[in-house]
């Protein structure tokens, strides 16, 4: 029988039936724009796509590219757990698997949908009726075989929770139990970078870190943010008090100013040292910035982050707290932060600093709308420092330290008549 479509697809031919399935389903029945397609094949083998010029992607992977939309085609298949983790799964594909048991192997109810060749929705575990309860469920206790399904659901729950949605409850305590039997160890530092980073991409990511630290997987996972709650901090400052709850303020704070996503990462790990503050100092915080920065360290080498997303983490942690008093700084002392970050070859990267700097400010209770101007005089002092006219210096043949500390005093004098 000639397969699906898909609604203007272009789909080659081949012996299977193909249905529509997964996210894409989800998001048009939430009325959300769909951004990409994944079908599921039916009754066909390896050789009959191959034959109309699909492409397998990988070599023991049933799952195919289409030769003209490179839309993916994955052969209906069953998964057995044989070993521990994410990663211990026998798989079989054949003509013979069913679009039931195709489905039945999937993480949630939402995501277990498929729609036919005529549009009609196919629905064997109560999906849609989760969708209009805005609810998280999963689709059966299979669930606890893959911890990257703890991950996968707590950036659901960010991805939809303007929505309202929430974690079915049943869901949560497998999840608690997941935890409890060690399944999360075994997760491996790249699936949970790549989990993250999609989940620091959604409009609220606290509600992945919040979503994981409800199931016990935050401490496992994200030790240095978990001890994070609980850990006061003056209120004259901080009126919500508590650095966890500060903290995931911050990060929705940066979500709101900046779609980067290494941002949002800096936002998240900027007060980590505040976490490892000793108890007789409390609730002062004397020298958290330099533990913040063995703290970043230690997290991006743990989930091997790339070296863009610790770098400016670093330089969060370490600066923050003198940006937010840029009133009170020397001249002298604003042009070494502005060294010290890079101010003048990593113009980019310095503006995500700033706003990191402007989340944490704003990233507070009830100061979630003033103005910060401390990132604007530092935006005028890099500007300033940068365009000083040093012409007649080179006229004079000044070269090596003469030169630089000419240009330094240049520098400090541009910084210096800024108005404040």
């Amino acid at each position: 029988m000639p397969a699906f479509s898909g609604k203007g697809a272009g789909m080659a031919e081949h012996p299977g039936k193909t249905y529509l399935v997964g996210g894409a389903v989800r998001d048009r029945l939430l009325g959300r724009p769909v951004n990409e397609r994944d079908w599921v094949v039916v009754g066909a083998t390896p050789d009959d796509l191959l034959a109309q010029g699909y492409k397998q992607v990988g070599k023991d992977f049933p799952v195919f590219l289409h030769p003209r939309t490179h839309e993916e085609y994955a052969l209906a298949r069953t998964e057995r757990k044989v070993a521990p983790g994410y990663r211990g799964f026998e798989m079989h594909a054949s003509p013979e698997v069913t679009l039931r048991e195709d489905l039945a192997r999937r993480d949630l109810t939402i995501n277990a949908l498929a729609e036919d060749e005529r549009g009609e929705v196919i629905d064997y575990h109560g999906g849609r009726e989760d969708l209009a309860k805005r609810r998280l469920r999963h689709v059966s206790d299979a669930f606890a075989e893959d911890p990257v399904r703890i991950l996968r659901v707590a950036r659901f729950a960010a991805r939809y929770a303007d929505l309202g949605f929430q974690v079915a409850d049943e869901t949560m305590t497998l999840m608690r139990e997941m935890v409890s039997a060690g399944e999360v160890d075994a997760l491996v530092p790249e699936r949970v970078w790549q989990e993250t980073v999609k989940a620091l991409a959604e409009a609220r990511p606290s509600v992945y870190f919040e979503v994981l630290r409800a199931c016990g997987a935050l401490a496992v996972i994200f030790p240095e943010v978990d001890r994070l709650y609980g850990v006061p901090q003056p209120e004259k400052h901080h009126p919500e008090i508590d650095t966890g709850v500060h903290t995931m303020m911050v990060l929705d704070m940066a979500a709101r100013l900046s779609d980067q996503t290494a941002t949002r990462f800096a936002a998240l790990t900027h007060d980590l040292g505040k976490g490892t503050t000793p108890a007789d100092l409390l609730p002062r915080h004397h020298g958290h910035e330099a533990r913040s920065v063995d703290l970043v360290k230690t997290l991006c080498a743990r989930l091997k982050a790339p070296r863009a997303y610790r770098d400016l983490a670093v330089i969060v942690a370490h600066y923050h707290g003198t940006i937010h008093r840029a009133r009170e700084l020397r001249p002298e002392t604003v042009l070494k932060i502005l060294r010290a970050t890079n101010a003048f070859r990593q113009p980019e990267r310095f503006e995500q600093f700033l706003i990191a700097c402007e989340a944490d400010s704003r990233g507070r209770k009830g100061k979630a709308d003033i103005d910060y101007p401390q990132a604007d005089f530092f935006r005028r002092a890099a500007r300033a420092a940068k365009e000083v006219d040093i012409e007649d210096l080179l006229a004079r043949d000044l070269k090596g330290e003469k030169l630089a500390r000419a240009i330094e005093r240049r520098r400090v004098a541009a910084i210096a008549s800024l108005p404040r």
